[in-house]
């Protein structure tokens, strides 16, 4: 009796909360269909865990952010969006690791990496690379955009099995530059944050700023890891500054230059 009164006052207390009491969004956000971004890549350590986000560019290299090989990535997970069903065939070895030679650390920007897969990846219907920006990036303020990943979904959480997205908004280098005092390097852009209780948190590093289906962005960083409601906008390496060192190394297949 005791325990069918307990469970009824639970059933109240999250229908009275409503569908984000049990906080299983990246932030708000909402789990990505299996037919839908499937260039989403799961960086992972040597017992398997999941540590960033990543995306795939060409059957044989995906892009992150260079503050994530802090972990050291060994293997790339490609074709699912459920990290509990990971079969043999979807897991890639990193045969190489390319970090942007001018990278120190996310504050003074250039926070990209490239990772070479042992092998081909297949381009079928769980696995596609995603376009990236042909030129400069031109995405106007306050275009509607998305971010994905298996971050933390709050501040002090933990990552999630199941791919989560958000739509976010993109915000203007000026306005992004005023709101973060001057501080930021020029090669980044934003999206939502300030203000906002949706974007990216921990765990989702690495992962792709999608606008209008062209990968603009890497997640980058927050300000002070706050990811419930931060007082500045999310802040992501930009694309198109790096469009000739990626090229460079998709060619050539090899980090040096």
């Amino acid at each position: 009796m005791m325990q069918a009164l307990h469970k009824l006052l639970l059933c109240h207390l999250l229908a009275c909360l409503g569908p984000n009491a049990l906080g299983d969004e990246i932030i708000n956000g909402k789990k990505v269909p299996e037919k839908m971004m499937l260039y989403m890549a799961s960086l992972q350590d040597k017992q398997h865990q999941h540590l960033c986000g990543g995306f795939l560019i060409s059957e044989d290299f995906v892009v992150s952010a260079a503050h994530c090989n802090r972990s050291i990535p060994t293997s790339v997970v490609l074709g699912t969006h459920n990290l509990k069903k990971v079969g043999g065939t979807m897991r890639y070895a990193v045969e190489k690791t390319c970090i942007h030679p001018d990278y120190t650390d996310v504050q003074r920007g250039n926070d990209i990496m490239l990772l070479k897969l042992s092998k081909k990846a297949p381009r079928n219907n769980r696995v596609r690379p995603i376009q990236l920006p042909k030129t400069v990036n031109k995405t106007k303020d306050n275009a509607k955009c998305r971010v994905a990943g298996w971050g933390y979904t709050k501040t002090g959480g933990k990552v999630v099995d199941e791919l989560q997205v958000v739509d976010v908004s993109f915000v203007n280098k000026e306005a992004c530059q005023r709101k973060w005092q001057n501080k930021l390097p020029l090669t980044v852009i934003c999206a939502d944050g300030s203000g906002q209780n949706k974007g990216f948190c921990q765990g989702d590093s690495g992962g792709p700023l999608v606008c209008s289906g062209i990968a603009v962005g890497v997640v980058s960083f927050n300000w002070e890891k706050n990811c419930d409601y931060p007082n500045k906008p999310n802040v992501y390496t930009d694309v198109s500054k790096y469009l000739p060192w990626i090229k460079r190394i998709l060619k050539q297949k090899n980090c040096k230059m």
